[in-house]
């Protein structure tokens, strides 16, 4: 079954054509139906990202980050 690129809506038994903002909204629903996980997966690399870009800014916590034990056990903790 081929698609149209013109819709057409039917009221009251006559024809109508959808209007090109009705289309294009339909185009950008159907390609978030399509492309949902990749987007939710985007967004959750996103969120971590600034998550930890704002954690590791902190001075006091980059100190535990970046400072290294004193002795020389390989395993402190």
């Amino acid at each position: 079954m081929a698609r149209n690129d013109i819709r057409e809506v039917r009221t009251r038994g006559s024809k109508r054509k959808e209007s090109a903002l009705t289309r294009v909204m339909k185009n950008v629903f159907d390609f978030v139906r399509f492309a949902e996980f990749e987007i939710f997966f985007i967004l959750l690399f996103l969120i971590a990202f600034f998550f930890f870009k704002n954690l590791t800014s902190r001075p006091e916590y980059n100190q535990i980050l970046v400072k290294k034990p004193e002795g020389d056990d390989f395993l402190p903790f």
